[in-house]
């Protein structure tokens, strides 16, 4: 486990180092371009073979969950670094909704045989508050009538792939839902890779697992934090990826990338992927050691990152000229996935906000 010091760590160590390795290995095998596009043209856009190797094969879906609990007791840095692979490789699995904001939902509750099941991979888990909520922000509730729960929630990322919903209800309980007790629609999503959807609750039979409050909010900003590092693998694959384009292609018998302003350009891009990599780490060191600053480490990673991404991904795809624009080359992926996440858990504007409030330092 990774420790925390008065000063925080942004270096990754040589076991997360390690760690990325085997994530990036195991992504190209199973998450080529290609086959990313396939999906989300199939109606069936989550990889289960990609999520099965991840959560099961290497145990990634526990990383969050102590060892006692049947987790790999590591710490957000660890999960940063497997999300900063799957946006890199704008992965259609559900980790971020299950292995992040799920579990830290239920780390909150009593529910050790939910957290072991979801651990485990055997099982995907979703927090039922739309996408779009920021930390602290107000959500939907049902309605808990003779024990079952009534209502309608919208903009649920990855209900599709869930097997538990964890829903909160009106009177501010967190309850487990399974899957099959409610209905699911698909709603159009910009980014295919990871759909939002509605769910419908008519008399669903529930458990009460915990407090809503406190589980919803930590789940949200854990959720807020490490969507950072995602946005950091958007980032950095779009600019290494521009960069590689810029060098092959020739104009006037000269390498595209050999003239000025593009240089000035990608070096424009470079100055603001290495600060976002600094935010977000500094977000997932501050949530792994409990910091009291954690709240504003996350309020600056989010208000950072997220503008970051969606200029990397738009200088993607402007700097792939024409072929930048078809549906078979990938970029169109990634700046759907940082379109939808630049609203993911909070806009940058309401992070700044919240950022002002916490650091005293209130607009004029």
């Amino acid at each position: 486990m990774t420790t925390q010091s008065a000063q925080p760590d942004l270096l990754y160590s040589e076991e997360e180092e390690a760690l990325r390795a085997a994530v990036r290995d195991l992504l190209a095998d199973h998450c080529d371009p290609a086959d990313v596009i396939a999906r989300t043209e199939s109606g069936a856009p989550h990889d289960r073979e990609a999520w099965k190797a991840l959560a099961e094969g290497m145990g990634l879906a526990g990383l969050l969950v102590p060892e006692a609990l049947g987790g790999q007791g590591a710490t957000h840095r660890e999960a940063a670094v497997v999300l900063e692979e799957l946006g890199r490789a704008v992965a259609p699995v559900p980790y971020l909704t299950s292995a992040v904001v799920a579990t830290e939902a239920l780390l909150a509750c009593d529910a050790g045989d939910l957290l072991a099941e979801l651990a485990s991979g055997r099982r995907i888990g979703a927090l039922a508050v739309a996408l779009n909520i920021a930390p602290g922000g107000a959500h939907r509730t049902v309605r808990v009538e003779g024990g079952s729960l009534h209502g309608e929630l919208t903009g649920i990322a990855d209900a599709a792939a869930a097997d538990v919903l964890l829903v909160p209800a009106e009177d501010g309980g967190l309850y487990a839902v399974d899957a099959d007790a409610v209905t699911v629609t698909a709603q159009v999503s910009l980014d295919l890779t990871r759909p939002v959807a509605k769910v419908v609750l008519d008399g669903a039979d529930a458990r009460r697992i915990g407090d809503a409050a406190p589980a919803v909010r930590r789940a949200l900003r854990a959720g807020a934090g490490l969507l950072a590092s995602e946005q950091l693998g958007l980032a950095e694959w779009s600019l290494t990826e521009t960069v590689r384009y810029l060098k092959e292609r020739k104009q006037f018998n000269r390498p595209v990338g050999g003239f000025q302003a593009l240089k000035h350009r990608l070096a424009q891009l470079w100055l603001e992927t290495v600060h976002t990599r600094a935010a977000a780490r500094n977000a997932a060191d501050a949530l792994a050691g409990g910091s009291a600053d954690a709240d504003v480490a996350v309020a600056l990673a989010q208000a950072y990152a997220a503008p970051v991404a969606v200029h990397a991904a738009e200088e993607a795809l402007q700097l792939h000229a024409g072929i930048g624009m078809t549906w078979e080359h990938p970029v169109h992926l990634y700046l759907k996935r940082a379109k939808a996440d630049s609203i993911a858990y909070g806009t940058a504007g309401s992070h700044r906000e919240a950022l002002a409030a916490l650091v005293d330092l209130q607009a004029p």
